[in-house]
């Protein structure tokens, strides 16, 4: 099945379900200074979901273009994408639980065909403020799903919101589809990649209070998602959303235009190129006319386009001869007639495009003059060759192929430590560019960011007593740790950590802030992130005899207040720089 019969039959299954159609909003939010981006499709329907009458009725259904950057730099990957569609019905105050999942068990499995011996589906398993979500389990049981192949889990799978510190919330179901070699085992496991999520049905019934407690909703209701391209992947068979479709015809184009043919070696630029050129001309055909800048959106855009530019010189073509407007028409045509605005504003795109390709031409051009200022040493170091990333666009490769011709070196390693900064600052600032992390100081950061310093600490102790932070980003859900090192850790290491964390955990060590001038805290060797510029006056936070920390807060009072410690996943983040999730149970 093709992805716009997918979507034709979703709408025209809903419609049939009494569901107004409703057209996609635009990729840039309204009235909210939240986020940059439209992220799915309840984003728009927020003021409704929360009390707001909506002027088509209850019951809602449509396929709403999203995009989500906080994981640009993963794309290239075989499931990472930007710019995406969602497919989502809305009950606002009308059906609820048993239908919902009734409708959702019968698109899978009467509309799709999909066989009920491949699916699987989790609940919410209940905490302090909501209990079991038993309901949702009992319906599924009752439509013949095996007892087997449902899971509990916490709120950081199954749970949405609030948006915000308070307001509409609640549990969720997710349904999962085996995409897996072999045959399915009997027993689900939620932590097996073989399980693919394919959709997911939330329950808003619950009020958080701005005192923290959770009261019933008077009006529940219905919020779900289901996306269009790892669906049509499912479908088709396909191992990854880049194999079907919907980009196939954007790697052909690019075959045709640097007479390459995407092997294991290339396919990364590939990947990027049709995930980038897409999102680009969806931001540029946009109701809002999104155009390149160095600001909030545009500066997403602008990264977009140059990065896009960067891959087609990695697979051989040369920077002048670079052109993106074939690129531009072939998308347009590909979606003129789901997106009609794309064909309307057909001449804008290719036009920006154009000049955004001059413009980074130009920059280039600066670029060169400014690399040959600094190629009368022997070695580059790491903040020139990132400034020359930063303010002119040069990437890594390309600086070190000059230097190379030149018979000089370039220090990666300290590029990588300030592109890690700098990353970190970009995904900040650009998803949640006035929310979100710490400003929230609710009960659950500052437990998380407390762990931080455990677990910074632990690292010494037991990995290396040379790491050090690279960057953190905290939710009110889970912690991730960005340090230096240049391997995977072990099972058994990371075993290590979680045991020595959990072993201060349980000590119920006291967690005191003291003010002090900056030389102070370097004579008590205060552990500070890498690379950071800290004033002359600092908080220094003190665990006990434990660990001694530069931070800005917030804090708990002691350990014991902080639960069990689990690390959900330790990866790469960048060349020299492995990244922990961790949460607390």
């Amino acid at each position: 099945m093709k992805a716009k019969e997918l979507k034709q039959k979703y709408l025209e299954f809903f419609k049939n379900k009494n569901h107004i159609i409703i057209p996609s909003a635009s990729l840039i939010p309204d009235n909210d200074p939240t986020a940059l981006f439209t992220t799915a499709g309840m984003h728009p329907l927020v003021s409704f979901i929360m009390g707001q009458p909506h002027p088509s009725g209850k019951r809602l259904v449509n396929a709403q273009k999203c995009l989500r950057t906080q994981d640009i730099d993963e794309v290239g990957d075989s499931t990472h994408t930007t710019f995406f569609e969602m497919l989502g019905n809305w009950s606002l105050g009308d059906y609820f639980k048993k239908e919902a999942i009734e409708m959702s068990f019968e698109f899978l499995t009467k509309t799709l065909n999909f066989p009920l011996s491949h699916l699987a589906f989790t609940c919410f398993e209940g905490d302090k403020n909501a209990p079991k979500d038993e309901e949702a389990a009992k319906i599924w049981l009752t439509l013949g799903v095996p007892k087997e192949r449902i899971a509990f889990l916490g709120k950081e799978d199954n749970w949405w919101g609030p948006v915000g510190d308070s307001g509409p919330c609640g549990p969720d179901t997710e349904m999962f589809y085996w995409v897996g070699e072999t045959n399915p085992p009997k027993e689900f496991d939620p932590n097996d990649n073989n399980w693919m999520e394919i959709w997911n049905d939330v329950f808003i019934q619950y009020d958080k209070t701005k005192e923290g407690k959770f009261t019933s909703l008077k009006n529940k209701t219905i919020d779900t998602g289901l996306g269009l391209e790892r669906v049509t992947a499912v479908l088709q068979g396909k191992k990854t959303v880049f194999d079907t479709e919907l980009f196939q015809p954007i790697f052909e184009k690019i075959t045709q235009l640097t007479d390459t043919e995407p092997n294991r070696k290339n396919i990364t630029s590939y990947r990027i190129i049709a995930d980038h050129l897409r999102a680009s001309v969806f931001l540029l055909g946009d109701e809002r006319k999104i155009t390149p800048s160095n600001v909030d959106q545009g500066y997403i855009l602008r990264r977009f386009i140059r990065r896009t530019i960067r891959h087609l010189k990695n697979l051989g073509l040369k920077i002048e001869n670079i052109d993106l407007a074939p690129f531009a028409k072939l998308i347009i045509k590909m979606y003129q007639e789901e997106y009609p605005l794309l064909k309307e504003n057909s001449q804008f795109i290719i036009e920006e495009l154009k000049k955004e390709q001059e413009k980074f031409k130009q920059t280039l051009e600066k670029g060169l003059k400014e690399f040959n200022k600094m190629s009368n040493k022997k070695v580059i170091p790491g903040k020139d060759a990132f400034l020359l990333f930063q303010s002119y666009g040069f990437p890594l490769e390309l600086t070190v192929e000059l230097a190379n011709e030149k018979g000089i070196n370039v220090d990666e390693e300290n590029f990588h430590k300030e592109y890690q900064k700098h990353q970190e600052l970009s995904r900040i600032g650009a998803e949640k560019k006035f929310k979100g992390g710490l400003s929230e100081s609710s009960e659950e950061t500052k437990k998380l960011h407390t762990t931080t310093h455990l677990l910074a600490e632990a690292l010494r102790k037991i990995i290396s007593p040379d790491i050090k932070q690279r960057g953190s980003n905290i939710t009110d859900e889970r912690l991730r740790f960005d340090f230096n090192f240049d391997r995977k850790l072990t099972d058994e290491e990371k075993k290590a950590i979680e045991e020595e964390v959990n072993k201060v955990i349980q000590q119920g060590l006291e967690v005191k802030r003291e003010e002090m001038s900056l030389d102070q805290a370097k004579k008590l060797k205060a552990q500070a992130e890498f690379g950071l510029k800290y004033p002359d006056q600092v908080s220094v936070y003190f665990i006990g005899d434990y660990s001694i920390e530069i931070c800005g807060g917030p804090h708990i009072k002691n350990t014991k207040e902080l639960g069990k410690f689990k690390i959900k996943k330790e990866q790469s983040s960048a060349a020299g720089i492995r990244r922990i999730k961790a949460v607390l149970e």
